[in-house]
């Protein structure tokens, strides 16, 4: 007989810790950001973006969220998989939303498994992952 081991949901609390400390990363490096976080149903829990973002940006960490969330993988390791000849090249899009396929979106786990997303946008790619993944160590 198996033990199932209940793992506790990610919160509005813990979004909001993790909004935060993406924030902080992003002004540390003078970068304007927009911040989405997802329960593991994809339910928006946490969203900022500054007055001085691009409206974009707000679509587009969302959309990092979503699709780190539904592939369970950080969205800057999905790159190379969706060019041709890739793993996910022929990847449908018919999903509730379009995924996005740009460095920025992090999927966040407790005590191994998948309990929401965090998505960053509107500095490079690059920056937005590196506020993603520091954003993840508050829950540490």
């Amino acid at each position: 007989m198996s033990t199932i081991t209940a793992v506790a949901p990610l919160t509005t609390q813990d979004a909001d810790l993790l909004v935060a400390a993406a924030h902080r990363a992003a002004e540390e490096a003078g970068v304007t950001v927009s911040v989405t976080v997802l329960d593991a149903g994809g339910h928006l829990l946490a969203f900022r973006r500054d007055d001085r973002a691009v409206l974009i940006s707000g679509e587009t960490s969302t959309r990092k969220a979503y699709t780190a969330l539904q592939l369970n993988a950080p969205t800057a390791d999905l790159v190379d998989a969706v060019q041709p000849g890739g793993l996910f090249h022929t990847l449908p899009t018919a999903l509730d939303r379009p995924l996005l396929f740009i460095a920025g979106g992090v999927p966040v786990h407790r005590d191994g498994r998948l309990i929401g997303a965090i998505g960053v946008g509107g500095g490079a790619p690059e920056q937005d992952h590196g506020f993603a993944t520091a954003a993840i160590e508050v829950l540490a």
